[in-house]
């Protein structure tokens, strides 16, 4: 009789071990996707910000000169195109990221070409509903910067614990999969040529 409570004893121990391993692990898988989910909202937040910003951007451009109508067209059309690409926070795979990171790259492309050719307008520089419209763009790159890296960081600690021993085991019964990250554009490692 006591034979039989020891080893009814033990096995329930053995099970209970066993569980907490898969609860605690799978829980914690939960926690991490969650994080970057979490991370991945925030990219959209300051990337919807830069967006909600560029109507306003261009018809101030638009109303302060005779700007170049090439100029002001890119930027519409990229922001649009942008606007197209959604990622699901289910779907953060590296393809899905990279398409997400081009869309957004060819806007602050136009951008950044809206912006240089500004230059060449000093009462468009002067105009302060221009000014305080390119500060807050400014101030949102910063933050998409931000934001980004914070993604980044949510993605490695992720992958990292789902690629550990015994949690990839368990990772790919439970259907999680590893995160993509942004990456450097292309030609990013090159250094500028600066020419005077």
């Amino acid at each position: 009789m006591k034979r039989s409570f020891i080893i009814i004893g033990v096995i329930l121990l053995i099970a209970f071990i066993i569980y907490r391993l898969f609860a605690g692990t799978y829980n914690q898988m939960v926690t991490e996707d969650e994080n970057v989910k979490n991370k991945w909202a925030q990219v959209e937040n300051q990337y919807q910000q830069r967006m909600d910003l560029i109507p306003n951007l261009v018809n101030t451009v638009k109303g302060a000169a005779e700007f170049e109508k090439g100029t002001l067209t890119a930027v519409v059309e990229a922001r649009a195109s942008a606007t197209q690409v959604k990622v699901d926070p289910s779907q953060l795979t590296p393809e899905n990221i990279q398409k997400f990171q081009a869309a957004q790259g060819q806007l602050s492309t136009a951008l950044g070409r809206l912006l240089m050719v500004v230059e060449n307008y000093p009462n468009l520089k002067a105009n302060q509903n221009f000014l305080e419209l390119q500060a807050t763009l400014e101030g949102t790159e910063r933050r998409i910067a931000v934001a980004r890296k914070d993604f980044n960081d949510a993605a490695q600690a992720f992958n990292t614990y789902i690629r550990k021993f015994p949690q990839t085991l368990l990772a790919g019964m439970f259907g999680f999969s590893q995160k993509g990250y942004f990456e450097a554009e292309k030609g990013a490692e090159k250094a500028p040529e600066v020419k005077f």
